[in-house]
């Protein structure tokens, strides 16, 4: 069987995995080992973030919400209570934009809940 000669494509792989981590600090910039560390840890953390990030959201529209609710003398938890019994069917984020953006409008909805 012929010899095979890898260097080039070793080469390219080093390449692609240095350009991954354009930008990264210290040795993971620079050393092939620790910059596939890097990627695969950069990868696992982007992921969980990405599952944090509907979470976060929805704790900034509660806290949206709530701040506007206080204005009309209801707390976050009965204006939800609310809402659900009179049937209104708006979700949190539309909710949230309504408050920050319309106070008025919000103001109809929570005399509509009331």
């Amino acid at each position: 069987m012929a010899r095979v000669k890898r260097g080039t494509i070793k080469n390219k792989s080093r390449k692609n995995t240095l350009a991954q981590v354009k930008g990264y600090r210290f040795g993971r910039s620079t050393k092939k080992r620790q910059a596939t560390e890097a990627i695969a840890h950069a990868g696992a953390h982007a992921f969980n973030h990405r599952k944090q990030k509907k979470s976060n959201f929805r704790r900034l529209w509660n806290v949206k919400i709530n701040a506007e609710v206080r204005k009309h003398d209801l707390s976050y938890s009965k204006f939800m209570d609310m809402l659900n019994k009179k049937g209104i069917k708006l979700n949190r984020k539309m909710l949230a934009d309504l408050a920050e953006n319309n106070p008025e409008s919000f103001k109809r909805v929570v005399d509509a809940a009331k």
